[in-house]
């Protein structure tokens, strides 16, 4: 029976950037093997279940699961706007170098480095020089296209 909205979906996936890259997995072998961090790699690996419909997942993802059956295996292709959007140079932040230290507490910022705002919102900083630091609050995938493989394993 193919999955329809309510139902409850027990599945496990690889995700890919479309130049292969291996972003995030349900599968311990394949994170070890993509080379993923000993940080991603210290979480538990496991099937995923969703309930089709409550928004759990990225739209592209609950919207590629519809009409799949348990058993089958297939690759979703997720373009931007139904995964984490467009990239967009509004949510790249520009502060007064000083100004941002005396927020994270006297620290300098270093270019690669990552800090939370207020709203809880991550951003990596991009830029820092005397004057100014620029945050890019942008989602890390953001403006790319994804393609998962799922294994569907139970729909109820």
């Amino acid at each position: 029976m193919p999955i329809t909205t309510g139902d409850s979906v027990t599945f496990e996936y690889t995700g890919r950037l479309e130049d292969g890259t291996v972003f995030d997995t349900s599968r311990e072998a394949v994170a070890e093997e993509a080379g993923l961090t000993e940080a991603e790699l210290e979480r538990e690996y496991a099937p995923l279940t969703i309930d089709i419909g409550t928004h759990q997942v990225i739209e592209g993802m609950e919207n590629g699961l519809l009409g799949l059956e348990e058993g089958e295996a297939a690759t979703i292709e997720i373009p931007p706007e139904e995964a984490y959007g467009k990239w967009d140079k509004a949510d790249v932040q520009e502060f007064e170098t000083a100004e941002l230290e005396a927020m994270i507490g006297g620290q300098t910022p270093e270019e690669g480095g990552y800090l939370e705002a207020q709203n809880g919102r991550q951003g990596e900083i991009v830029h820092v020089d005397d004057e100014a630091t620029r945050v890019d609050f942008n989602h890390e995938l953001a403006g790319k296209a994804l393609m998962f493989d799922v294994e569907i394993l139970d729909v109820s």
